[in-house]
């Protein structure tokens, strides 16, 4: 039985909404390392207030690499019966989004039972996602032509008016041209993929497929959603060179295997959310007005398909976010309420 409640959802949020607006401070500042410092620094001191023994399975790095967040760091309570859960975190999805004001940076997070996250040994993937309309219906291994003329008699539209996001990548020519050879629209992104896969799977989005190399840590978060949308994401390893590729294939590894939703994400009940840090196709990014912040969020439990939008307004005089480096409550604004 999972250790999974309904109840956590909205801890869950809360955390996402803490590394979102404090990593909102430095909007457009220039400086993707203090975006990035001052979000994973709220997301690990809220995650202590959560009743349970978390372990952070996709995070910052490896221990020797990040301070906090980093790969097997135990965060929760850790009290007695409260719920062993795996998790999944990426403190903001687009720093450099952020830190020269562009759009669709967010802050993402999910839980789900111990043991139900798959391990990928590549810092990169080839993905594929779509949403529910094309779920099981492509094939990763198919070429661009052929699974977009799959996609357009699926939907019972012309070619033309599917549309394709890619990241702007010289890794990626290729792609882009074919699918202009093809004759689909493309939406090129300059980061942030896991709103991208995501967005798929939202009607209101108006994308269909989104298809590129990406990281292998956001294709575990965007597996979390897709899996409470009905949508479906496809990865296979990428070595980023000769030495990786040797170094997997000594180990073991299949690159020919391809790693779908369920393979991503083993349970049946995960619960993912998201809250937007600047303006996006996904959420709405952080707003300032007189002493009041206003967050955006997502959250979504695959056990009850359910999906919570979530629009909070933070009094700044009175809020509180626990920095884990500094061991105490901060006010957002810099000061305590009189």
């Amino acid at each position: 039985m999972s250790g999974l409640s309904k109840e956590i959802t909205l801890e869950l949020v809360r955390v996402t909404e803490a590394a979102a607006l404090m990593s909102s401070r430095y909007l457009g500042r220039g400086n993707k390392e203090m975006v990035d410092k001052m979000a994973s620094d709220a997301m690990r001191g809220m995650l202590d207030y959560i009743d349970m023994q978390g372990v952070v399975v996709i995070g910052e790095g490896e221990k020797d690499k990040a301070p906090m967040l980093y790969i097997g760091e135990q965060v929760g309570n850790w009290e007695e019966n409260t719920p062993e859960l795996d998790i999944a975190v990426d403190p903001v999805d687009g720093t450099r989004l952020v830190a020269y004001g562009l759009p669709n940076a967010i802050s993402v997070m999910a839980a789900t039972d111990r043991g139900a996250i798959e391990y990928l040994p590549t810092f990169y993937s080839y993905k594929l996602a779509v949403g529910p309309e094309l779920a099981g219906k492509l094939d990763i291994n198919a070429s661009i032509r052929e699974n977009l003329r799959v996609a357009a008699a699926i939907l019972n539209i012309d070619i033309s008016e599917l549309t394709v996001v890619i990241l702007n990548r010289d890794r990626h020519r290729e792609i882009i041209e074919e699918v202009r050879k093809v004759g689909a629209r493309i939406k090129l992104i300059s980061d942030g993929d896991i709103a991208a896969a995501i967005a798929t799977a939202l009607p209101e989005s108006y994308v269909d497929i989104y298809i590129g190399i990406g990281g292998s840590p956001e294709a575990i978060l965007a597996a979390a959603a897709l899996k409470s949308l009905g949508g479906e994401i496809q990865i296979k390893l990428w070595p980023i060179d000769e030495k990786e590729r040797n170094e997997l294939t000594e180990k073991g590894y299949d690159l020919d295997k391809v790693y779908k939703t369920d393979d991503l994400i083993k349970s049946d009940n995960v619960i993912f959310a998201a809250t937007g840090v600047t303006d996006g196709d996904l959420l709405r990014g952080v707003k300032y007005s007189k002493n009041v912040a206003i967050t955006e969020s997502i959250v979504m439990r695959s056990k009850t398909k359910t999906l919570r939008k979530i629009i909070s307004h933070h009094n700044l005089k009175y809020k509180t976010i626990p920095l884990k480096s500094e061991g105490e409550v901060r006010f957002i604004n810099g000061k305590k309420p009189k």
